[in-house]
């Protein structure tokens, strides 16, 4: 036997520590600092879910006390005054006019109401004023708004074309937070009408949003750890707590706080169900604590062993294994499907239930995204590529090798792919834990986090076209083929794989990302256009997402969020011609994304360049615009 195995009382005492050590490890990870898996439940009434700090019980602020009337009648009382509730909001509610039924003209004292430290009157709202004797009033732009009556139907219908003067609350030239309706009697006006238009739209509700919020110094204020606080926009000295992106719930200490949320198969589900694969940083502790002596004592033992343990000699040596080391850069490749598996048709079909319209996820020009789980529990991205012709099923082939060569930390990891003759050509990517760009954004996504997926997916997609031969090129970005891992980095996926592309689309589709992260919502070509004309027309407000509370951000992100809206512009006015291309966008989308490292962001500014990193692209980005000279593609 060699003397490397034989038994010995030092190399039992190692054994003994050893399976110490790996017994502790064991039953201290099995301790789980697990979350609920559902939002605590809340008081009903009717269709409403009434969350703090709103309540419908004596135990809570007085000032946020509703009445349920048959079970479904929702009610707030303010200063002895009592409101219907019709809607609640982040950030305020909905309710109607103390007067019923629903008038097309209601007198200026109708909605009396006194702005305190709870509540206050929305910039948000959007009033017809009628018969004023003073026309500066009237706003501009105002009568764009989709203004409906007490009948469901459009106010210029049914009032002949004349829905009165136009006045929305956030002009603040004739009214003021703290102020109600009446104010407007100073002008001559008779009568009014009111609606919420929600920032980021031009589709009003009927009635009269109020803004809620609680006094900063009081007890109620206490946020969650994982929320953060808001100023209110029209009550002074006032906040909300909102759970930071990733949890939900009403973000209040004395609420359900938050809990870790992430999305499922087109569910909102919470806690353990999100799996994120990362360590409780309590358990941390607690495992440091405890093995930290095993671990020391445990070297000690084996460098005792060590020591006393024969010398392998030369000819020994040459029997063991020595495989060479390597390393890798964030941008790397590996040859051809070493780590790939090669997929048939039939069970790619059996992953997605049969490309079943319930497993689509998203569809282009370059095919349709699905999702799927394989037979060992794996969920998958399943990509079917668009091809029309054998000449484009080879080329695919090809691309389908480079692209599975490209190591990449924004490019979502290829598991394997089909190339079944007969079928169309399928990539199958992994799909990351939190869901696409699309979902999240749905969700509410904070602006730190939009500005640097933007910028990884720029950055990728300038380096796979200027940095690859033959170039790779995406044909059809999209929020809803870009995925999100734990960590929100981007992973981007639906690449379309054909060589020559019928027309090179990459400017304008980043110019709809980029607009979708600025409105929150899903571009048509109309609504581009529109989006485009207010941005151009100074209206940047107007079109912003309303989750992201414009008014309420800090100055600097106020001006992001316009540079990005601009960039936006400049893909779509210079971007066909050449004189703004992608390493333009990836080389100010990257300042944008360094210049967040502080105001409670997470700086990636740092991972983003790793993007680069040996690149001579990172040279190109430094440089100014003029002196770049890209390659022809």
């Amino acid at each position: 036997m060699h003397p490397l195995f034989l038994p010995s009382s030092s190399s039992s005492s190692a054994l003994f520590l050893l399976l110490l050590l790996l017994l502790t490890l064991q039953t201290l990870t099995s301790i789980s600092l697990s979350q609920p898996e559902a939002l605590p439940s809340l008081e009903k009434c009717g269709n409403f879910s009434i969350s703090f700090p709103f309540h419908l019980s004596s135990s809570s602020v007085a000032a946020f006390r509703l009445s349920c009337a048959n079970s479904s009648t929702l009610f707030l009382h303010i200063n002895h005054q009592t409101y219907r509730v019709i809607e609640f909001f982040t950030d305020g509610l909905l309710v109607d006019f103390p007067s019923s039924p629903c008038r097309q003209f209601n007198d200026l004292r109708s909605f009396p109401f006194s702005a305190n430290q709870f509540f206050s009157i929305s910039f948000e709202n959007v009033v017809s004023l009628y018969d004023c004797e003073d026309s500066s009033l009237c706003k501009a732009g105002c009568e764009a708004n989709d203004l409906f009556g007490c009948d469901g139907r459009d106010e210029d219908e049914t009032s002949g074309g004349d829905i009165g003067c136009c006045y929305p609350l956030s002009d603040h030239s004739a009214w003021r937070p703290g102020d109600d309706f009446s104010v407007f009697g100073k002008y001559g006006c008779r009568g009014f009408s009111s609606w919420v238009v929600p920032r980021g739209t031009n589709r009003g509700k009927r009635g009269v949003k109020l803004e809620w919020a609680v006094p900063r110094n009081s007890s109620e204020a206490a946020c969650d750890p994982e929320a953060r606080t808001v100023n209110a926009t029209a009550i002074q000295g006032s906040v909300r707590c909102v759970c930071r992106d990733g949890f939900a719930g009403d973000g209040f200490v004395h609420g359900t706080g938050c809990l870790r949320s992430c999305y499922r198969d087109g569910n909102e589900v919470y806690g353990n169900k999100c799996e994120i694969k990362k360590h409780n940083g309590k358990k941390l502790t607690v495992l440091a604590g405890v093995l930290a002596p095993l671990f020391i004592l445990g070297s000690l033992l084996a460098l005792f062993c060590l020591l006393k343990r024969p010398v392998t000699t030369t000819h020994e040596a040459q029997h063991f294994d020595h495989s060479p080391t390597t390393t890798t850069t964030s941008v790397s490749f590996r040859k051809g499907y070493n780590k790939t598996r090669l997929f048939t048709y039939r069970e790619l079909e059996e992953a997605t239930k049969g490309f079943q319209d319930s497993q689509k996820l998203t569809q282009g020009k370059t095919g349709t995204i699905y999702s799927g789980n394989l037979k060992n529990g794996t969920r998958v991205i399943v990509h079917k590529v668009l091809c029309e012709n054998q000449i484009e099923f080879l080329e695919i082939s090809s691309q389908i090798d480079h692209l599975s060569a490209v190591l990449h930390r924004n490019l979502a990891r290829i598991i394997g792919f089909c190339m079944d003759i007969g079928y169309n050509p399928v990539v199958v990517y992994e799909y990351p834990v939190n869901g696409s760009l699309q979902d999240r954004l749905r969700l509410g996504l904070d602006w730190c986090k939009r500005v640097n997926v933007v910028a990884e997916v720029a950055g990728l997609l300038a380096l796979l076209q200027y940095e690859n031969y033959p170039p790779i090129l995406h044909n059809n970005i999209g929020s809803g083929y870009i995925f999100l891992d734990e960590d929100f980095q981007a992973k981007v996926t639906g690449f379309g794989l054909q060589r020559k592309q019928r027309t090179d689309t990459s400017m304008y589709d980043v110019a709809v990302l980029l607009l979708e992260i600025v409105t929150g919502s899903k571009q048509r070509e109309e609504t581009v256009t529109q989006a485009l004309q207010r941005i151009r027309s100074g209206k940047l407000e107007e079109v912003v997402d309303p989750s992201l509370y414009f008014h309420e951000q800090p100055v600097a992100y106020k001006e992001q969020i316009g540079l990005v809206a601009d960039i936006a512009t400049r893909c779509v006015l210079f971007g066909g011609d050449g004189k703004f291309g992608m390493v333009d966008a990836a080389r100010e989308l990257l300042q944008i994304a360094e210049n967040n490292g502080g105001g409670g962001c997470d700086k990636k500014g740092d991972g983003i360049e790793e993007t680069f990193s040996n690149s001579s692209l990172l040279q190109m980005i430094s440089m100014s615009p003029d002196s770049i000279y890209l390659p022809k593609t």
